[in-house]
């Protein structure tokens, strides 16, 4: 920690800005790529005030730029690119049956990024944005030209989520080939083998591009084999330099084996074993977008993008009764397996924004209005409570008569969102941009659920309409050329998902209030950033968010066994920190030129008070909220050869609002021990050809990032160990 401080007190002198001003930006890469509108030296950055057609200025942003990075993209590590923002944590769940790993920020539950609005090229990916706002579709890593994230105050613009906005860029065609063609192969420990490949190119005004993923893997724990198809394709037609539109489409075809979760003396003997082996997930999904953008004049564009979701997720598992514990054998009397639990899901949606921007003049200085809206129509139907087989197949039959669900509901969101903002210029270093959005949402839920006796059905029709302002305002006060302090707070706000309103899984352990209330309050922050030379960018501040009426796990007794959970509102949380990011070329700190090649090192820190302010739970720690997070890197590049290393820390965090310190028999609660990952990435680019190789976990570290009441668990999901990896590309 020591290090620490001393790094981050040689940074802010360095970054001062009287020394700042003496110097001008160079948007340069560590290998040498110049990245236009963004500011950053190895990959890391912040994004202008204005970026298509989205204001960012006074917000605290990230731009994230993969192709300089030395990363672990075939795997999808997000440790080795997203672990360089400040604050960020993983549920680490992509071995273990959820699709793809999830992120949190700011000690907000990371759990399939339900807390994040997840994008991409931004527009709308996960199921229902704020019924169902788990991503079982991430944009490939391989896939990615960079990653954009928002955080704190973001609701203006995208939507009220507390944690912000990430959004995914697909690379582009080239501008100057008809056609080209990009391949790379990698292998992998544990039988993973990983192909993706690309076409694309510009043929007069027609621009093409288009992607596929295929991965299999037999798992690093037993009974976790996976295999999955990503694929994407993207036309856009250029009429002229005002007009262009565009269609797209992605699709995520998948075969999952879930090995379930384990009691903690399980994964203390041994992380790597499983106890389930009738687990499976399948989960197809489709989203078609259209994107649109007129220039209406030199000063004014209208931007468009719908998007369409038609998805699908279904599971057959020996479900979560007894815990992890609750051995998964042939019952003597039955002569089989008891029979299997199927549940279907189904998504229909979209989502349609469409956007203005205008610039206009007022005393001889540019201001900016930003104006728009969203409309969102969203329909799920859960149906759960089916009796599955009792082999220990990929068997989705439900073998109840007349195919009937216990569970059987349809879900319908309706969301009408305009907003506004604008940013005046007030001289030539400060810029106000004040903004209101106002939210409308109706949901509703129709159908029948089995009364917890097993015995009838409940019929259910509700309907809760909600009407939500809004209002935000960011500072943003220019201290040099490429140094800028920042200032925000806004309004957010969190509807009640559809998972809380009826819980997933018949003989789900945790209960439901009936009475549960939205989550709402702010973001604040407060912030210096900016760049020095090509050498050195940083960027320091402070945070508040007030988590107001925060839904949490309630333990009324020792587990599942004895009482079990409660999911209420237990209180306000408020989340107090800082979160500080610097990097350093160490060579061209003192030279421009240097035949020893470049040395870059970078420290990403946050520090996160989350506790409850109110409530039975008044002074314990939110849930998944690290008190710290500290990443470490360095990089070495030489001409074409660069290789970095990266040291993660995270410190322990609960699972619950008691903060169960005491191990329950079933798991589900507790705990979360802080953990220490080592990684390591190597790259060599040798004219259209690259090799890359690495290791994962170098320390092969046991730990784990989630305890879960119910799928893919119950219990402890451990994170995967070490792995090996080596990859080969080309490009034609």
């Amino acid at each position: 920690m020591r290090q620490f401080i001393y790094l981050l007190a040689v940074s802010l002198l360095v970054a001062s800005p009287l020394y700042a001003q003496k110097r001008t930006l160079d948007t340069t890469a560590l290998k040498e790529i110049k990245v236009t509108g963004y500011k950053t030296i190895t990959g890391m950055g912040h994004l202008d005030e204005v970026h298509e057609g989205i204001i960012y200025s006074g917000q605290k942003n990230e731009v994230l730029i993969l192709d300089s990075m030395d990363a672990n993209t075939a795997q999808d590590n997000p440790r080795q690119v997203l672990g360089r923002v400040p604050g960020s944590n993983y549920s680490e769940t992509e071995g273990s049956g959820f699709p793809s790993n999830g992120i949190g920020f700011r000690g907000l539950n990371p759990t399939q990024s339900i807390e994040t609005n997840t994008r991409q090229n931004g527009y709308n990916i996960a199921g229902d944005i704020y019924g169902y706002p788990e991503s079982y579709y991430l944009t490939p890593l391989e896939a990615t030209e960079r990653v954009e994230i928002i955080r704190g105050a973001s609701s203006l613009q995208f939507g009220p989520q507390f944690g912000g906005v990430v959004n995914y860029i697909v690379k582009g065609a080239p501008e100057d080939k008809k056609f080209e063609f990009n391949t790379e192969q990698t292998g992998a420990s544990y039988g993973l083998m990983n192909t993706f490949n690309s076409v694309g190119g510009t043929v007069g005004k027609w621009n093409y591009y288009a992607f596929v993923k295929y991965e299999y893997q037999d798992g690093w724990r037993a009974n976790s084999e996976m295999q999955q198809v990503t694929g994407f394709a993207k036309v856009e037609y250029r009429a002229n330099d005002r007009f262009k539109i565009g269609l797209e489409y992605s699709l995520l075809r998948n075969l999952l084996h879930m090995p379930g979760g384990l009691d903690d003396a399980e994964f203390n003997q041994n992380p790597d074993q499983s106890f389930r082996a009738r687990n499976w997930l399948v989960t197809p999904w489709n989203i078609a977008a259209l994107t649109s953008t007129y220039k209406i004049s030199d000063k004014a564009s209208l931007t468009l993008k719908s998007a369409f979701n038609a998805s699908s997720r279904s599971i057959v598992w020996r479900n979560e009764d007894g815990g992890p514990e609750a051995p998964d054998n042939i019952i003597d009397s039955l002569g089989s397996y008891v029979p299997r639990e199927v549940e279907h899901e189904y998504f229909r949606s979209s989502t349609t924004e469409v956007r203005l921007l205008s610039n206009y003049n007022i005393g001889g200085h540019e201001q900016t209005l930003a104006a728009g809206v969203r409309i969102f129509d969203g329909w799920m139907k859960r149906q759960e409570g089916g009796t599955g087989s009792t082999g220990i197949d990929a068997n989705f039959t439900n073998y109840n008569p007349g195919n009937a669900y216990d569970n059987d509901l349809d879900f319908t969101t309706l969301n009408i969102a305009p907003f506004v903002e604008n940013t005046f210029h007030i001289g030539g270093r400060l810029s106000i941009t004040p903004g209101f959005r106002f939210e409308y949402i109706k949901s509703t839920a129709t159908g029948h659920v089995l009364d917890s006796t097993g015995t009838y059905y409940i019929n259910v029709n509700e309907s809760k309409p909600r009407n939500i302002p809004l209002a935000g305002i960011a500072f943003q006060y220019k201290t040099s050329i490429a140094t800028n302090i920042y200032a925000n707070v806004t309004q957010a706000y969190t509807p009640i998902s559809y998972s809380f309103l009826y819980p997933m899984g018949l003989d789900i352990d945790a209960k439901i209030d009936p009475n549960l209330k939205d989550i709402d309050g702010y973001n604040a922050d407060l912030g210096w950033r900016g760049s020095v030379s090509n050498y050195f960018t940083f960027d320091v501040s402070g945070f508040y968010m007030a988590h107001n009426n925060n839904i949490a796990i309630e333990t009324t007794g020792n587990g599942a066994s004895q009482g079990g959970y409660y999911e209420t509102n237990v209180g306000n949380a408020d989340h107090i920190g800082i979160e500080t990011y610097e990097e350093l070329n160490v060579v061209k700190l003192f030279t421009k030129h240097s035949r020893i090649g470049a040395i870059s090192i970078f420290n990403s820190f946050s520090y996160d008070n989350a506790k409850y302010v109110s409530g039975i739970f008044k002074g314990n720690a939110a849930e998944y909220a690290p008190k710290t997070i500290e990443r470490f890197g360095i990089t070495y590049a030489i001409k074409r050869f660069s290789t970095t290393f990266l040291f993660s820390n995270t410190a322990k965090s609960f699972s619950d609002a008691n903060n169960t310190s005491v191990v329950s028999p079933d798991a589900e609660v507790g705990v979360i021990p802080a953990y220490t990952v080592m990684d390591w990435a190597a790259s060599l680019k040798i004219k259209n050809y690259n090799i890359k190789a690495g290791v994962n976990n170098l320390a092969d570290a046991h730990y784990f990032t989630f305890r879960t009441i119910e799928y893919p668990g119950p219990g402890i999901i451990p994170s995967i160990g070490r792995t090996f990896y080596i990859g080969f590309g080309a490009r034609f």
